[in-house]
């Protein structure tokens, strides 16, 4: 069999320095957590859970010593919670997220209402809403939702950092005939992007795309729902040990990409898996 390995598969700019930072903190600082997990991969939590950093889901629950910021970053009034208690703040929060914070506060001072476009539950919107200080936001995830969008005198616009550049691009595009006014802020990585791509023209020529990632990674998530709508043979796993000899019957090329959150560890276990597979 072929393989076809994505050249962008795995860490992006802002989860690489994330983990980095939490490494390096966790040798720096004998009581030291992270404020949800660092990053959507459960086996970098595990690493680090093993050097001593301790996953806190709320932020009354942290005790003393250092707190780490995941990637994704957190709510302004956790913050405010952080730097009341005088804790040692590590900030792991990537700087695109920080951008979409600060994009989402200016919009709502200026007196835009903000649409958000994103997973209304995930972390990283729940944080961009709370930069807001209790400015009116509407999250919208497509442009079916962004249709029950009211009608406003001014709308500003914004995206969660991994959503993909054709969802903002249509949600702003019924933005328009709600408001004279729209401004819009792209606020995508560039890093999801050139993964996207990347991941298109690959399932066109595979038989079969292995996505490789956490269950809980929306970014990875939405690799393998690209994938699929190409090839439908499409596979979202976030180990080697979860591929399936059966999968491959017939298969003479397969594709591999993988998650921003994903460790390069783990690609190179799936590559060597599929690799024995066709010797």
């Amino acid at each position: 069999m072929k393989v076809i390995l994505a050249d962008s598969a795995g860490f992006c700019f802002g989860v690489k320095r994330a983990t980095n930072l939490a490494f390096e903190a966790a040798e720096q600082y004998p009581h030291i957590c992270s404020l949800g997990p660092i990053i959507h991969s459960p086996q970098v939590v595990k690493k680090l859970e093993e050097k001593g950093v301790k996953v806190i889901r709320k932020v009354e629950d942290i005790g003393q010593g250092a707190v780490i910021i995941r990637s994704h970053g957190i709510t302004a009034e956790e913050l405010d919670v952080i730097h009341h208690r005088a804790l040692n703040i590590v900030d792991a929060t990537c700087p695109f997220v920080k951008k979409a914070q600060d994009y989402a506060t200016m919009l709502c001072n200026e007196g835009y209402s903000v649409v958000l476009v994103g997973e209304k539950d995930h972390p990283e919107v729940q944080g961009i809403i709370s930069y807001t200080r209790g400015g009116e936001v509407f999250v919208v995830a497509d442009c079916k939702e962004a249709q029950q969008l009211p009608d406003r005198a001014k709308l500003g616009i914004v995206a969660q950092t991994t959503q993909s550049f054709k969802n903002l691009q249509q949600v702003a595009d019924i933005c328009l005939e709600k408001s004279k006014e729209v401004r819009i802020f792209n606020t995508i990585c560039d890093a999801t992007s050139v993964r996207q791509n990347e991941a298109r023209k690959i399932a066109y020529e595979a038989d079969l795309m292995l996505v490789v990632g956490g269950f809980n990674s929306a970014n990875t998530t939405r690799l393998a729902q690209i994938c699929q709508e190409i090839q439908p043979r499409t596979f979202h796993v976030e180990t080697a040990e979860q591929i399936q000899d059966s999968w491959f019957n017939n298969v003479t090329c397969v594709g591999i990409t993988a998650g921003a959150s994903t460790p390069r560890w783990i690609i190179d276990e799936v590559v060597e898996r599929v690799s024995a597979m066709s010797k």
